[in-house]
């Protein structure tokens, strides 16, 4: 199936990088029953649900708008476990926001500091960052959450194993109540359910994981080899 009626510049962005239709993530936080909710979605890597989150929260960022206006506090945040997933997001989250004007930027662990609190400075529209990083931002008075429309924990299963729960209760716990809350994980265990029971409004629950399937992203090989 195609895409469902997205925001137009999102489209058009789908069109420039040859995507055609949907993958089973994407077709499902697009139906009329998600619209506008919080999501707690069960996807493994490789799935797509990059795009997945960033087309579910375009209608909450731009409604009927065609661009973005002046950037200032970000309006979504996007909080991945670590620099390298962070960074890979906010490139898929670029290309896919482009023709909407966005301004996206990351904060990650092991990066310059000061750079990014002059970007924050300066606004943003979208902002990626780790845990850790996003808390010394929010303590330190250089990241305001008051505008935050949607917020976004990709792969909190594995920032819960990191040992990154109090990092995201306090960054959670500064941001508007009102705001969508997007919970991406490969399992819904027992404390991300009690995350998302705490920190979720009436969310939709979406399982896509197909347990007789390996990861989408990853090629198994068998390889015989002498015992020496």
């Amino acid at each position: 199936m195609a895409f469902p009626d997205i925001h137009p510049a999102l489209a058009r962005a789908l069109a420039s990088q040859g995507y055609a239709e949907p993958t089973p993530v994407q077709e499902a936080v697009l139906t009329e029953e998600a619209a506008g909710r919080d999501l707690l979605v069960s996807a493994q890597t490789g799935s797509g649900k990059t795009v997945a989150f960033g087309l579910a929260a375009g209608p909450t960022l731009l409604g009927d708008e065609a661009r973005f206006g002046k950037p200032g506090a970000p309006l979504a945040l996007v909080i991945a476990p670590t620099r390298e997933l962070a960074i890979q997001v906010s490139r898929e989250l670029t290309w896919l926001y482009a023709d909407s004007g966005a301004k996206v930027e990351t904060c990650v662990g092991g990066m310059d500091p000061r750079r990014e609190k002059f970007a924050l400075q300066d606004g943003v529209h979208i902002l990626v960052g780790t845990p850790g990083r996003l808390k010394d931002h929010l303590e330190r008075g250089n990241l305001d959450l008051g505008s935050l429309r949607v917020l976004v924990l990709d792969e909190a299963d594995e920032m819960l194993d990191m040992g990154f729960r109090e990092d995201l209760e306090e960054i959670l716990d500064s941001s508007p109540v009102d705001r969508r809350t997007l919970l991406f994980s490969a399992t819904i265990a027992k404390d991300i359910a009690a995350l998302a029971k705490r920190y979720q409004k009436n969310a939709l629950r979406v399982d896509t994981v197909r347990r007789d399937e390996p990861h989408g992203d990853i090629e198994y090989r068998a390889i015989r080899v002498a015992p020496n």
